[in-house]
């Protein structure tokens, strides 16, 4: 029982990080209508920012409200570069989709390539919190506090996504952009700056997913933001495109799934699997757990 119990909650805690990863991105895509496979680099640049500011940034460090203030600085250095890449180079691309992939997938490159060339490809510690390092006994489990930390973030910017969206003008906006943004444009309201603003959210949830992915772990290195954004674009198919709460759905379905039949099977199944269950709901449901179907 023990160890059912112990995999629930570190898959849960895989799921928090995918959907940490997945919830700008779905955002992103379900109202600018961007495929962003730059999205990865976002989440490189919070796990970097935050392991340079824990060493480097005065008042910031490895435990405490020092590691508040290093993730602080990250997820700020998140939005920065979600900000500029949305203003820069994909606001003169929004009517051109071919374009739009060409250059979010150079950007992902060429943002590697430069962590690469400032830092070296070999993966660094990371820095954690003393209290991240040990395990919380859960019904006789001796669950990681990392994983922990990873669903309590996860749930805390779930609830403050679904608020601004329900609650504030520009949540509405973006909402009835999601849903149609011709509507949207005829009535008179700006969207582009709907879209620098979601670009910003994405960046700074991928952001928190780098800084607290390092601490989950233990290392960062230049390629994890692509390796987690392979998994992200499968839960924000698998949730519907635009959908968070589908993301939310679809991130506990993955990371649970995966990480019972890599524990049960052998290593890899688990991979293989979610993309198994990829291609049902695509052939069941194409629009995704919560997605609409498309109307003629």
């Amino acid at each position: 029982m023990s160890t059912v119990i112990l995999l629930t909650l570190t898959g849960l805690g895989l799921s928090a990080l995918y959907f940490l990863v997945a919830s700008g991105l779905s955002l992103v895509f379900g109202l600018a209508d961007v495929l962003n496979f730059a999205h990865g680099l976002f989440l490189s640049v919070g796990a970097y920012a935050t392991w340079w500011a824990a060493g480097n940034l005065p008042g910031a460090g490895a435990d405490g409200f020092g590691f508040v203030l290093a993730v602080a600085f990250g997820v700020a250095a998140g939005v920065a570069v979600a900000v500029l890449v949305e203003l820069i180079m994909i606001r003169p691309l929004y009517s051109r989709t071919i374009e739009q992939v060409l250059v979010t997938v150079g950007l992902s490159l060429a943002g590697v390539a430069l962590l690469q060339a400032s830092w070296g490809a070999d993966p660094r510690p990371f820095p954690r919190p003393q209290w991240t390092q040990g395990v919380t006994s859960v019904l006789g489990a001796k669950v990681p506090n990392s994983g922990l930390l990873l669903i309590v973030a996860a749930v805390a910017v779930l609830a403050a996504l679904l608020a601004f969206l329900r609650y504030t003008r520009y949540g509405l906006v973006i909402r009835a952009g999601v849903e149609n943004r011709e509507m949207v444009t005829a009535l008179g309201i700006d969207v582009r700056k709907a879209f620098t603003l979601v670009f910003a959210i994405g960046g700074a949830a991928a952001a928190l997913a780098g800084a607290l992915g390092g601490v989950y772990f233990g290392s960062v290195s230049p390629s994890q933001g692509g390796s987690l954004l392979i998994f992200a674009f499968i839960v924000v198919v698998i949730g519907g495109m635009g959908s968070v709460v589908g993301s939310a759905y679809a991130a506990v379905a993955v990371g649970l799934l995966q990480q019972f039949v890599n524990y049960y099977g052998t290593s890899g199944l688990g991979d293989i699997c979610v993309v198994a269950l990829l291609a049902i709901v695509l052939l069941l449901r194409p629009q995704g757990i919560a997605g609409k179907a498309a109307t003629a």
